[in-house]
């Protein structure tokens, strides 16, 4: 009895067992897309208050533009994802499929990427490519990235530049000054010589009209 006992016991643990494995895992979005789907929806309500446009959704709510990429650099990213790099954001967004669609702004788009359908998300997967893949749109961000830091160490080259004429025209003139303050002094002690022998030479005169 014991034995039957003993056997429905495991018999009802390995059920059990089997039961809670075989359970399915309640699958959730991707980080990346909560962080931009909730930046997109925070944006979008301070846009309806009149606030400038830095990145919102498109007129169809199927993709979303991003307006303004240096002021997205500075101040979207660095809130949502903890860095400022405009041109890691466009790769992660490329390893979730999504596609660049206008030539003329950072319009970005993917099927399952809706305004009011947060629950889409779960469907977009990181897709595997090969790393060697460089979509244009992201070389030209990396080269417009790449403008913006030589045009950033010109001008501060230039203002090094500047900066050392400045103190060599500071040093001149204190040199023209010094050279002005040795002539004024030596203008005085001529005026004095002058003086002095003008009245040496009156007294001089003097004396042999006397005689």
């Amino acid at each position: 009895m014991a034995k039957k006992f003993l056997g429905l016991n495991n018999e009802g643990t390995s059920t059990n067992s089997s039961t809670s494995q075989s359970s399915p895992r309640t699958k959730s979005p991707a980080p990346f897309l909560c962080k931009t789907y909730d930046l997109l929806q925070e944006r979008d309500d301070d846009d309806d208050d009149g606030n400038k446009k830095i990145v919102s959704w498109n007129a169809q709510g199927n993709g979303f533009v991003v307006w303004s990429p240096a002021e997205f650099s500075e101040l979207m990213l660095p809130k949502y994802f903890k860095h400022n790099n405009f041109s890691s954001f466009i790769r992660q967004l490329n390893t979730y499929g999504f596609k660049k669609t206008s030539p003329k702004q950072w319009e970005f788009r993917h099927d399952k990427f809706r305004r009011g359908c947060r629950h889409l998300l779960v469907e977009i997967v990181r897709k595997k490519s090969d790393p060697s893949v460089f979509p244009a749109y992201l070389k030209a961000a990396s080269n417009e990235g790449s403008i913006a830091s030589a045009a950033g160490k010109e001008v501060h080259n230039n203002h090094l530049l500047l900066m050392e004429e400045n103190e060599s025209l500071k040093r001149e003139r204190l040199q023209l000054q010094m050279q002005i303050a040795e002539f004024k002094a030596l203008e005085i002690k001529l005026l004095d010589s002058l003086s002095q022998y003008m009245g040496n030479f009156n007294h001089q005169n003097k004396v042999r009209r006397l005689c």
